[in-house]
């Protein structure tokens, strides 16, 4: 393996603010990832929905970054994790989420106090937390990327009303990860979903900015 940093795309990451949320999208959806056991992903690619084994009592992550979730999921390769979904769901439904979401971490000046933020956490249908972003060898980045946890109503609805479509995207991570194990991050970097700023109004995301 080919592990020369100079061999990474040339990417300035000095503009990018460190909280923002940045997806594939189109005019009326965007693009988020989870990773399955193969007996939930499968069903769920082939079928465009959950099977009945996926558990809508558990809070369940939806991540808009394809490289985060390499980071997580170890692309493809961990345990429970090998199926690798892209899931479109629509603008609506996302913006209910964030909403409806509480920060999953007391933040001092944001939240009146500790007490009142747990209260909120305890209440809230979906939960938000900024991790760093990750580039191809899945290092860290200076800016963070969101992850959205979904649970009650909000899972509910994201399985039965916000899913537009599910495909399974396990190959294309195989074929990412084999470019960059070969030091080939230029094509590897070429066949990443493109991922742009994802426009919201400012109020949507000020009660969930750190």
């Amino acid at each position: 393996m080919n592990d020369q940093r100079a061999d990474l795309p040339e990417v300035s990451h000095d503009q990018e603010p460190r909280f923002r949320v940045r997806a594939l999208h189109t005019a009326s959806t965007l693009t988020v990832y989870q990773a399955y056991d193969p007996r939930i992903g499968l069903p769920a690619a082939r079928d465009g929905r959950f099977p009945a084994v996926w558990k809508r009592g558990r809070m369940t992550w939806i991540k808009p970054s394809f490289t985060w979730m390499m980071y997580r999921c170890g692309w493809g390769t961990k345990e429970g994790q090998e199926t690798v979904l892209a899931v479109e769901i629509s603008r609506e439904g996302f913006l209910w989420a964030l909403r409806n979401a509480c920060l999953s971490h007391y933040v001092s000046g944001l939240h009146e106090d500790q007490v009142a933020w747990k209260r909120q956490l305890r209440r809230a249908v979906a939960r938000v937390q900024w991790d760093p972003e990750r580039d191809l060898r899945l290092g860290p980045l200076p800016y963070r990327s969101l992850q959205l946890g979904l649970s009650g109503e909000a899972a509910d609805r994201y399985a039965d009303e916000w899913i537009v479509g599910i495909e399974d995207v396990t190959p294309l991570a195989a074929e990412v990860h084999g470019l960059v194990r070969a030091g080939e991050l230029g094509r590897a970097a070429g066949l990443l979903p493109v991922e742009r700023p994802y426009p919201l109004d400012e109020d949507v995301l000020a009660h969930l900015r750190p």
